[in-house]
This record gives C-alpha cells, structure tokens and sequence, in this order.
C-alpha cells in the first residue's frame, strides 16, 4: 500500500500533539511501517519501535496465547476449573452449579468482577500511586476469591473482569511450576522471536523505556501488578508488537508457523457478545456494518496509569495496526481510523 507510509507518520504526529509522546505501526500487503512522534519523557527522544511501553490489558492476549499453548501440550484443558489448577486454593465460587474453567476467564464469561475484592475502589480513587493494584498478593487475591459472588453462572454472559484474566495468569503459573513472566517468555516470546516483552525491564531495557504521564502531562509512577500480571502487567515495543500482528495475519495461510497452533485455537474459540460482537480467547471481534464496510476487526486495547494501547488486525485484508502512547488517554480513536484506512486500501487494491 502506497499510503502506509504517510498514513502511520501522520497518525504518530497527531497523537503526539494529544499524548507526550506516541508510537504507531502498521501493517498492510506485507510491508510493516513504524513512525514515533512527541518524547519518551522529560528530556527524552522521539519514540521509536525499540521504545517500552507498558501495555496493560493488551497483556491479556499473550496469557491467553499461553493457555493455547499449555492445552496443546495437555498441560491444562480449557474447560478445567479454576479450582482444579490452582494449588491450595480456598473455596472458588460457583453459581448455578457450573464452575469456573479457564475457558471462561479467558473469555470473560465467568462472571466474576472486574477488579480483585476490595480493589475496585482503591484502583478508581488512588489511580497515580505507584501501583493501585500493589495489595494484590496471591494471598490476598484467593482469599478474597472465596469471599466473592459471581454477578452471572459461568460461561452464560460477556462481563469484562481484570480479575478473571489475572486469575488465569496465575492459575497457568502454577500448574507450570515457572513465574508468569518465565512462563510468557518461555511460551510466547522465544518462538516468536519477541526480545523486548517482558514484565520487569533489564538495565538496557530499562533505558529504552518510556516514562508515564497523567493527561495533564504529569510524570506517574510505573505499575507492577503484583501477584496478577497476566490481567496487565507486561511491557512491550512497537517492534514487537508487529510481529504478533505478522503471526496473526500467517496463522491460516502458513499452519506450521510459530505459535500458528495456538492462534488457531484462541480464534476457533468465541463466545457472542451481541449480534456484531464476541470475544475469542484474549482478542474481542465485531464486524462493521456493510454500510461501513462490512470488515472484520480484532482488537484488544490497554491502559495503565500513565500508558495506552492499542493492537488491532483484520485477518481477511492482512492489515493490522499498533499504537502505544504514554499517558493514559484512549489511543482507541486512532488506532480506530488508522484500522480502517488500511481495510479500505486493501480492499481497493484487491479490486
């Protein structure tokens, strides 16, 4: 495509005059374009592929990826509950008679809350402190676990939960006998060749990585997660980002690819949301009206207190787009229209 080019350029450039400073990559007829705008932070430089940013819930496609992974291998089953993988664990709530599996948590459908017992609050009223989620011990995870109700039974409704994904991350953990971020580098990472996902930056990482920002443009702090990263925790680049995009766009046309197996069966797995929408394990999809095109959209954003994000694609046109920013305002919007820019002119071209 012609355009990719000024298309992802001028993206970057607007963002950057909304965020500090902004990231953006696109993908279309095999070409993979990356453009920075704006600064990693005080005194710092243009953003660039090899930039870390925190990611947050986009975090939740790669724990998702890991469950593919473990259930390929028989290490878990996608419908095993919850209960079962997770080691000493108090009482897991049941509603209906139906248990949580891992299917629904990577899903959404397990019907628990959105945040950990006693963290909603915390995460709403106190969103710049180091970590709102710094209390979230696996102690004190599973023991509020067994002290909380599921809003719906498992795996009858769509309702968005931190919690759950979270869980799941620290589920797999244990049955793997290996620390959530082992586990993602081991299971996601290495095969696919991604250098610069990780949960904890290294020292030379460590000086790539950009610095977070309210929306006023005041610096905050960097979050961790604690015991629950697979809900959020993991840093990542533009660079990288795009080479999950390149697996994802390959999964059909190429079987044997890194990790195709895996994508196979997080795509193969759906549940409705509404008539246009569903989740798979980790993306959520809709398709447009035909009035608006009729394309297909994968997505999955994040947001932490001082980063957004934004990973989308459409397998059918083999266009997919990245945007990292750092300052939690939605990059959604941008990412959004940059999508659909690419679907149109891939669409013309194949006319």
């Amino acid at each position: 495509m012609k355009e990719l080019v000024s298309l992802v350029q001028q993206t970057a450039d607007r963002l950057a005059g909304q965020h500090i400073g902004a990231v953006v990559a696109g993908l279309a007829d095999g070409a993979v374009e990356i453009h920075g705008a704006g600064r990693t932070g005080p005194g710092g430089g243009v953003p660039g592929p090899h930039s870390l940013f925190e990611i947050g819930s986009v975090t939740k496609v790669f724990t998702s990826l890991v469950l593919a992974r473990l259930a390929l291998d028989d290490a878990v089953r996608l419908d095993e509950p919850l209960a079962e993988v997770l080691a000493d664990t108090p009482t897991v709530p049941v509603r209906g008679g139906q248990p949580v599996t891992l299917r629904h948590l990577a899903t959404h459908t397990s019907g628990l809350p959105r945040l950990p017992r006693g963290m909603a609050a915390r995460a709403l009223l106190m969103p710049n402190r180091p970590d709102p989620y710094a209390g979230c011990t696996a102690e004190a995870v599973l023991g509020g676990l067994a002290r909380t109700r599921l809003r719906a039974a498992p795996g009858r409704s769509f309702r968005y939960s931190n919690l759950g994904v979270g869980l799941l991350g620290l589920a797999l953990a244990q049955r793997a006998g290996a620390g959530y971020g082992e586990l993602v580098a081991r299971e996601v990472c290495e095969p696919l060749g991604l250098t610069d996902t990780c949960l904890r930056p290294g020292e030379e990482q460590s000086g790539r990585l950009a610095r977070g920002h309210a929306p006023g443009g005041r610096p905050v702090p960097y979050w961790d997660l604690a015991a629950i990263p697979g809900m959020g925790g993991l840093r990542s680049t533009a660079a990288d980002l795009a080479i999950l995009l390149r697996a994802q766009l390959s999964a059909d046309r190429e079987p044997d690819g890194p990790l195709a197996p895996a994508i196979t069966l997080t795509r193969g797995t759906r549940h409705r949301v509404n008539p246009f929408a569903w989740t798979h394990l980790g993306w959520l999809g809709h398709r447009l009206h035909h009035q608006q095109g009729g394309h297909l959209q994968l997505w999955h954003n994040g947001g932490t207190g001082g980063f957004s994000s934004f990973v989308a694609f459409d397998p059918e046109k083999q266009v997919g787009v990245v945007v990292l920013a750092n300052t939690r305002r939605s990059v959604d919007p941008a990412g959004t229209a940059l999508l659909r820019r690419l679907q149109m002119g891939a669409g013309a071209a194949r006319r």
